[in-house]
Parts: C-alpha cells; sequence; structure tokens
C-alpha cells in the first residue's frame, strides 16, 4: 500500500522521501503540483488545448517538467511536473495579501493551568502540539522583502501556501490563444471537467516528516484518548481542514458531559424500575388481565388483553420517568454552553492561525473562476473603482426562483415518501394483526416469541424509511450541487453556504420527518370507537394509527435509534471501507520498485472540494438527533460520544492515508454551519417540550397523581383504570364491528361512558390535562430560554486574554511597521546626501510624501 514506507521506522521514512529528492531532470526543485493525462487516440483537441494552457502557465512564470508514460506504473499516463518559483509565489503572495511572519513573538504563553497533571496521559509532545514557533506576521509586500524573515527563499513559503498559490494560477489560466476572446475557456476546473487532464493535486511532503507524526500521533485508533495536534493539522493542510477538526475535536469533549447525564438518567430509570405502579397495574392479572381492549383495527383486528403490553411498558418506564424531565432541560442549557464555548475556541484558533482579518480577504480576494467566467456583464466596483463580472438581477432572481422551486418539489417528493411509508404502516398492520386467532379473552397472539404486531409494524416501516433516506439522499446531493451551479456564487464563501442551506433544508425533512410523525402526529387524531379517523376518508378503510399500548415514546425512541445507528454504520463504512478498496484496486498493478511519489498519490482518492461539506453534515445531522428529539432516548449523546471517537480517527486516517493532499484553504469559522446550529439549538428546547407534554405519558400521570388520586394520600394507584374509557361495541358501524362480535371493551382516552348524557365526549379531566400539557409546555420553553440567554449573555464570544493579545499584537506589529519605515527612510536619507552633498530644498509636496512614507 500507500503507507507502507511510512509504517516503518522514522529512519526507513527519510530515506524513502529522499529518494524523491531531485524533482526536476535539471536540477532540485520542488513539485508544487502535479497535473495527469492520458494520451487518447481522439484527443487532437485535448493535445491542443493541453499545449496552450501550458504554454499560458510558462508565460506565468510556473516550471513545467512532463515525465513520459513509459516511466508510469501503467504505461499510459503523463504527469506534468509543476514548481513555481521564488518571483511567482513573492508576487501572488503580495496579490492574495498571505500573511507571513518578520519577528518571532515575545508575547508569552498563557499561564499553567492548575491540576495540569492530570491531563498529561492526553498530551502530545510539544513538538508535534507546536511545530513552529509562534510569530509577528503581516500580509507580504514584495516591496518590502527585508522586512520578512527571510533565511531561505526554498522554504519561506510552507508547502500548504505553495499549492494554494498554484492553484490559485490554475484555477484562472485560460487555454485559448491570445487572438480569440473565449472567456469560458479558462481554468483547471474546465479542464479536468471535460478530459483534457486527468487529475490535479499537491503532493504529499518529501522533505519533512510532518505526513509521519500525523500518522503516528493523530490518525491510529489507539491514540483515541490523546488531543489532536491542531497546528500541526493547519500547518500541513491548512486552516479550512483545521478548523474541522478543531469543531468536531471540541463537539466530542462537549458530548461527554451530556452522555454522563444520559446515562444517569437511564440509570435512574433502571432502579426505579421496582416502584413503577403503572406498569405493575398493566401486567396485574387481576386489573391489567381483566381489562379487554378494543380492536386497533376494523374487522381483522381482535380484542385484547392489556397486560399483553406488560413488557412495553416496562420498557417505555426506562425512558418515560420523572428524569427525563430534567435531562431535557439540562440539554436546553448544554446546547447552549456548547455553542458559546465553541465560540470563545474558535475566536482563540482564529488569534492563533492569524485569521482575525480574515473576512474581507475572504470576500475580496476568493471569487470563482466559474463567476468570472459566465458572468459577462461590467460594473463600476465602487469601493476599488475597478470594472468586475457581476450578474444582473433579472437574471439573477430567475434562476434563484427555479432553484427554490426544484428544492420545494424535492421537499414534496419526501412528504409523498413518508405518506407512502404512514400508508405501509396503516396496511400491514392489520395484515399482522389479522394473524391474531386466539378467542377475545386470551392473551394478545404475537408474531414470533416477543414480537407484538404494533412492534413489528414499527421496525420495518423504520427500517423502509431508511432505506428510503438513503435513496432520496443519494440523488439530491447531484440535484443540490447542480441548482447551486446554476445560480453562479459570486465567492466560495457565497457557494458554499447556499449549498449548505439547500442540502440541511433537505436532510432536515429528510431525515427528521418520520421522527416528527411519530412524535406529534401518530395517535393524536385517531378519534374513538364508532367515530374512527382514517387517512383518505372512512372508505380507504385505512384506520389513522394508535399508539403502541405502552405508548408513543417507545415507539419514537426505536424509529430514533434505527435511523441514528443506522446512518452511524453506513457512514463509517462507507469513509472507512470505500476509500480502502479503491485505493487496493488502482494500485494493485504498481511497479513497487519504481514507484514514484507522484505515482503513490495519484493511486490515492481525489479530496474533492465539497469533502468537508459532508463531514460538516454528518455531524450537523447527528446534532439534530441528539437534541431535537433526545427526551425519547437519553442514551443518544452515548452512541454519538462512541461514533465521533472512531470518527476522529477514521477521517483522520483517511486524510494522511487514503486521500490525495487537498488544496489548503482558509476559513476563520465553520461558516453557515453556525448559523444552523444555532437554530437547532432554539428548535430542540420547543420539540423536547412538546414531546415532554404530548408524547410522553408524564403530564396525565402528574395530574392524576396531585389532582385525581383517590382518598387523601397522593399515589398512582388506580392511575390505569382512571386513564381508560368504555365503549359498548355494539353501537360501532357494521364495517368496523370485530369478528368476535360485540362485547363491552375499553380503550385510551378521557370520554364519558356510554348511557351518559354527554356520552363519548371528553370529561373534565381531558381538558385539565391539556391545560397542563400547554403550561408545561410554556413554563419549560420559558425557563430553559430565560437560562440559555443569561448564560449566552454571561458568557462572552471572544475571551478576555485573547481581545488583550490581539490588541497588543496590532500595537506591537504597528510599531515595529513604523520603525522599519523610519529606519528605510534614513538610509534612503542618508544614501541621497552621500550622492548630493548639497541639500535641496524640499517643496511642500516632497514633504508630504516623506511624511506620508514615515506614517
Amino acid at each position: 500500500m500507500v503507507w507502507d514506507d511510512l509504517r516503518i521506522s522514522r529512519l526507513g521514512l527519510t530515506l524513502q522521501q529522499n529518494k524523491d529528492t531531485v524533482f526536476f531532470r535539471d536540477g532540485v526543485r520542488r513539485i508544487d503540483f502535479i497535473l495527469s493525462y492520458l494520451d487518447d487516440k481522439d484527443g487532437e483537441k485535448k493535445q491542443e488545448r493541453r499545449r496552450e494552457f501550458e504554454a499560458n502557465l510558462k508565460k506565468a512564470g510556473l516550471e513545467l517538467e512532463t515525465e513520459d508514460k513509459s516511466d508510469s506504473d501503467d504505461l499510459k499516463t503523463y504527469f506534468l511536473k509543476i514548481h513555481a518559483p521564488w518571483e511567482v509565489l513573492a508576487t501572488y503572495a503580495d496579490v492574495l495579501k498571505i500573511k507571513v511572519p518578520f519577528k518571532e513573538s515575545d508575547i508569552p504563553h498563557g499561564q499553567d493551568v492548575p491540576l495540569e497533571w492530570l491531563s498529561r496521559p492526553f498530551r502530545l509532545p510539544g513538538k508535534v502540539m507546536r511545530p513552529q514557533p509562534d510569530y509577528f506576521t503581516s500580509p507580504f509586500d514584495k516591496d518590502k522583502i527585508d522586512f520578512f524573515l527571510i533565511k531561505n527563499q526554498d522554504t519561506f513559503f510552507p508547502p500548504s501556501t505553495r499549492n494554494r498559490i498554484v492553484y490559485y494560477i490554475l484555477s484562472r489560466c485560460p487555454y485559448h490563444k491570445e487572438d480569440r476572446k473565449e472567456t469560458d475557456k479558462k481554468g483547471i476546473k474546465r479542464l479536468l471537467n471535460n478530459g483534457t487532464y486527468t487529475s490535479a493535486f499537491p503532493l504529499h511532503d518529501q522533505c519533512e516528516s510532518e505526513r509521519y507524526h500525523l500518522y503516528k500521533n493523530w490518525a491510529r485508533f489507539l491514540c483515541f484518548y490523546k488531543e489532536q495536534p491542531l497546528n500541526l493539522i493547519r500547518k500541513y493542510y491548512g486552516e479550512k481542514i483545521g478548523i474541522y477538526f478543531a469543531w468536531l475535536g471540541f463537539y466530542t469533549e462537549m458530548l461527554f458531559f451530556a452522555a454522563v447525564m444520559g446515562v444517569i438518567c437511564f440509570t435512574y430509570g433502571v432502579l426505579s424500575y421496582d416502584d413503577n405502579l403503572t406498569s405493575k397495574e398493566i401486567c396485574d392479572p387481576s386489573i391489567g388481565g381483566r381489562t379487554v381492549m378494543c380492536p386497533l383495527c376494523d374487522k381483522k383486528c381482535s380484542y385484547w388483553k392489556l397486560n399483553s403490553t406488560c413488557l412495553s411498558s416496562w420498557q417505555s418506564h426506562l425512558f418515560d420517568n420523572e428524569g427525563t424531565v430534567f435531562f431535557a432541560m439540562f440539554m436546553g442549557i448544554w446546547v447552549t454552553l456548547f455553542l458559546e464555548f465553541w465560540k470563545r475556541r474558535q475566536a482563540q484558533l482564529e488569534y492563533e492561525w492569524d485569521l482575525v482579518d480574515f473576512e474581507e480577504e475572504q470576500q475580496q480576494l476568493q471569487i470563482r473562476p466559474e463567476f468570472e467566467t459566465k458572468c459577462t456583464d461590467q460594473r463600476l466596483n465602487r469601493i476599488t473603482q475597478e470594472m468586475e463580472p457581476y450578474l444582473p438581477l433579472p437574471k439573477k432572481c430567475g434562476r434563484f426562483c427555479l432553484s427554490g422551486v426544484t428544492v420545494l418539489f424535492w421537499m414534496l417528493l419526501i412528504v409523498a415518501c413518508i405518506t407512502g411509508v404512514i400508508v405501509y404502516r396503516l396496511a400491514v398492520y392489520a395484515a399482522f394483526a389479522s394473524i391474531m386467532k386466539d378467542s377475545p379473552t386470551k392473551k394478545i397472539h404475537l408474531v414470533g416469541s416477543l414480537i407484538t404486531p404494533q412492534l413489528a409494524t414499527s421496525v420495518t416501516a423504520s427500517f423502509i424509511n431508511f432505506v428510503i433516506i438513503m435513496i432520496l439522499n443519494f440523488f439530491y446531493e447531484r440535484v443540490a450541487i447542480w441548482i447551486t451551479d446554476m445560480e453562479i456564487p459570486k465567492t466560495h464563501l457565497e457557494y458554499e453556504n447556499k449549498l449548505t442551506m439547500k442540502m440541511f433544508l433537505f436532510q432536515f425533512v429528510n431525515y427528521y420527518s418520520s421522527c416528527f410523525y411519530v412524535a406529534f402526529f401518530k395517535g393524536k387524531f385517531v378519534g374513538y370507537p364508532g367515530n374512527y379517523t382514517y387517512m383518505f376518508g372512512k372508505y380507504s378503510r385505512l384506520r389513522n394509527e394508535e399508539c403502541d399500548p405502552g405508548g408513543c415514546l417507545i415507539e419514537l425512541t426505536t424509529q430514533l435509534v434505527i435511523v441514528m445507528t443506522g446512518k452511524q454504520v453506513c457512514g463509517n463504512i462507507q469513509e472507512a471501507l470505500l476509500p480502502l478498496l479503491r485505493n487496493w484496486w488502482c494500485s494493485r498493478k504498481a511497479r513497487k520498485d519504481q514507484y514514484s511519489r507522484w505515482e503513490q498519490d495519484h493511486d490515492l482518492q481525489n479530496f474533492s472540494q465539497l469533502g468537508l461539506f459532508y463531514e460538516y453534515l454528518e455531524m450537523v445531522i447527528q446534532f439534530g438527533f441528539i437534541t431535537l428529539f433526545v427526551a425519547s432516548f437519553p442514551l443518544a449523546p452515548l452512541l454519538a460520544l462512541c461514533n465521533n471517537i472512531l470518527e476522529v480517527r477514521v477521517d483522520s486516517w483517511k486524510f494522511t492515508t487514503q486521500f490525495r493532499r487537498p488544496v489548503a484553504a482558509k476559513a476563520h469559522n465553520i461558516g453557515a454551519w453556525q448559523e444552523i446550529l444555532n437554530v437547532v439549538a432554539i428548535l430542540s428546547v420547543v420539540t423536547n417540550a412538546f414531546i415532554m407534554a404530548f408524547t410522553s405519558d408524564m403530564i396525565p400521570r402528574l395530574v392524576y397523581l396531585y389532582a385525581y388520586h383517590p382518598g387523601s394520600e397522593a399515589t398512582m394507584s388506580g392511575y390505569i383504570n382512571n386513564s381508560l374509557s368504555v365503549y359498548d361495541i355494539s353501537q360501532i358501524p357494521l364495517l368496523s364491528t370485530p369478528e368476535e362480535g360485540a362485547i363491552p371493551a375499553w380503550y385510551r382516552d378521557y370520554r364519558y361512558p356510554p348511557g351518559h348524557q354527554r356520552q363519548y365526549s371528553h370529561t373534565m379531566q381531558f381538558w385539565h390535562i391539556l391545560a397542563a400539557k400547554l403550561a408545561f409546555i410554556i413554563i419549560m420553553e420559558h425557563v430553559v430560554f430565560v437560562v440559555k440567554f443569561f448564560v449566552a449573555w454571561l458568557i462572552p464570544d471572544v475571551p478576555s486574554e485573547v481581545k488583550a493579545r490581539i490588541k497588543r499584537e496590532r500595537y506591537l506589529i504597528q510599531e515595529y511597521l513604523h520603525n522599519y519605515e523610519v529606519e528605510k527612510l534614513k538610509i534612503q536619507l542618508s544614501q541621497s546626501f552621500i550622492i548630493e552633498p548639497k541639500p535641496e530644498v524640499c517643496t511642500a509636496t516632497d514633504k508630504h510624501d516623506v511624511l506620508s512614507e514615515c506614517l
């Protein structure tokens, strides 16, 4: 495999790398980028494009050299090696305003944390955590070369900066002749799309051992308990990838506290198992065994006894207990703490990685080549006073409307699929129920040993829903990319934000719609015997679903576990196995004795520009599962924690061993995902309050305990009988009458009995419970929101120490720049006096120029 040489000792690694130090045949120069292509028989147009493109690259100052196909392992592929000399790097570093060091920082690091020895087992060596000293930095200026710390021009710009500059040139270089004005023929992306080149990538490190340190201290699973070498990740892969792993690591650390509280809540449910009087009454043969319940579907369903739901009622108690209310409120506050502390961590990284003033650079200097190519209209920029391409408002509105209609169509398609799953649930339940052949007074018949028709329907429907989710994901991802390209966003940041919003909106509906149905719709619009509600009208015979006899909360738990766990398992298999198998297939015929570095990297998987987008999307969807529906399953944070510990190592392993080196990119935050997390955090408070009020059985039990219990002592004894209503089956319509005949039976609701002057209408207790549910929602939301906003106000987004350091560094930079300009001016003046002994009288204009230069 590609990594075989890197598994050996460091000496072996260095020897392997030194074999590839003679990159160009005419001298030792660093390879900054590789382009590969195949010499097709019908490739005359491709050859012409390559000739023009490479000629324009040479005019831009890049040095090129082609490896003949006879030297490649498949004898078909040509490799074009690209080197950027100092002049090119300096010119474009000035254009892109890349910050470079000019003086080693003398600002001391933070003070030692008390009890730091407790964290030593989780720490990495200092040279790995801080691969280079801290420097004061300033945007590169080609006219001030002597101001910067340039010890060696070949190593002054790190490889990540070099490949970023080269890719900037490649993405804007035309491939048409000078006498032709074909503005659309520009950029390496179009050449890759039309097959002129097969790949374009920077090489993994050649002369340094950064990749080895990343593999040894980061990518191995045995390092799962260690901190991440974020500075080394940032140095090797760029800030954009570094900020992703910083966020993922911080999210995983915060999940630990949520997982601990979830385990405590679940443990409370287990320990209070024997105190659950409600389940005891259901399981009691003298109570639940004598309570005959109404059929759950028309005709085919039989009567059933309440004690047949004994097992599901015990299972429901594990998650539906007093501790769940506390845990739901805790998670509302935990989300706020997570987001606020992440803002502080992000501000610290912005300072340490010189990204404090990055937003303006991001907007102005990273215009997408596609925007420059497709937008032929020009207008004057009010700031720069230069002509720039723009998209007229009518065209922009037309593209936006088409994009919105496409997204709406796919969301409606999801709703249609969910409706189909609901119809499946209604139809297949009747099929399962037809198996029940026992007499009206015996136990409910089971499908298998312990599976009731309700549970069988819920599990199979959840699996079908998961398959539909994955299929829709596969197609919509391509549609979302197409419609985002169609809108022609101006900058890379705008492109990613638009794609992010489209994808998350779709994924939100796709992944969460089934959980919303079970939580807030199933069992809520059922009606009552004799007046049932049907999905498509009475003649459809598809009666609306009732909750599992143990309650809808356990069904929501089942749905959540299947979808969340299934997504995580499929995601990890896809991320780990597919790249491994593909790389094995590509490298199986390689000549191991003559396997050059560019051939090794060529056989690795390409890391697309949207690679990080899918990583973020996966984690944010998981974040929604553990916040929006956590009241139904307190162990969800624990599952997420275990998954994320594995996710960090799988992602790091992919980056270091299975993917080509990505082009370095800058980012000072996680982009639109921050706002999405804020919206999910606010929505989670509302959903959990409604789950506790309407899906859980907590509020009806509390109302009975404090208002309707018999006797003077508050007790749950008699709750089951109080929560049931009786119905005279002889009054039911003929189409709904069970085959066993008509006998008095019970159903779950608060209605007056037959013979009462208000028979089958809701009792006063129903309205008391409804009022208590609404009051609980209002109180819980207000309490959590007040605490959330107070915590958000109390915790500043930027630590005071970071603010002070930023101000201190800016002051010192200005001072050093001022001193440099003054010294430079003195040298110029002294040289002018030596050349011309007789001083000339300075005019007002000259004085103004001198003062301006000093300032």
